[in-house]
């Protein structure tokens, strides 16, 4: 039974996945000080080491491996058939006190609600995403202590 769902969604994914770029390119742009503006694919944002008028980049590396998981396992649980009326990640990362100051652990608590969605199926969409499609995760260190919980909540 198993087997045959992760053969659905493998199916599911051909096209989707294989439209990806497989080269990115952007551009930053030095503002003042050291705020800098970044452009990628029409869209823009600020990076300020003092937080003042942007964010840290490593803000953007913590959202990114969020939003790349939450595409995936709300893909998976629309395919598994779940009915999905509220998702958030709550994500938090612990960084190295010294340069370089990378990632130690991420934290992930996804908040959900709907119908038809059960913990082997987040187990399940979860695992596809970290194991083989969320291509941020396996972009980062392997040495990162990387945690990822749910509560699940009914419609």
């Amino acid at each position: 039974m198993e087997e045959k769902l992760t053969e659905e969604l493998e199916d599911s994914l051909k096209g989707w996945k294989e439209k990806t770029p497989l080269e990115s390119r952007g551009f930053l742009t030095w503002e003042k000080d050291l705020v800098f503006t970044s452009r990628i694919r029409g869209y823009s944002f600020e990076y300020d080491p003092a937080a003042q008028e942007g964010c840290f980049p490593t803000d953007t590396l913590l959202m990114s491996v969020a939003g790349c998981l939450g595409i995936d396992v709300v893909m998976f649980l629309q395919k598994m058939r779940a009915e999905i009326s509220e998702f958030e990640i709550e994500t938090s990362g612990e960084r190295n006190p010294v340069p370089p100051q990378y990632f130690k652990a991420i934290n992930m608590v996804i908040n959900i609600a709907g119908k038809g969605i059960t913990p082997k199926k987040m187990d399940r969409a979860i695992s596809l995403s970290q194991e083989k499609y969320c291509s941020v995760y396996h972009s980062l260190r392997k040495d990162i202590e990387f945690k990822v919980s749910y509560k699940i909540s009914e419609a």
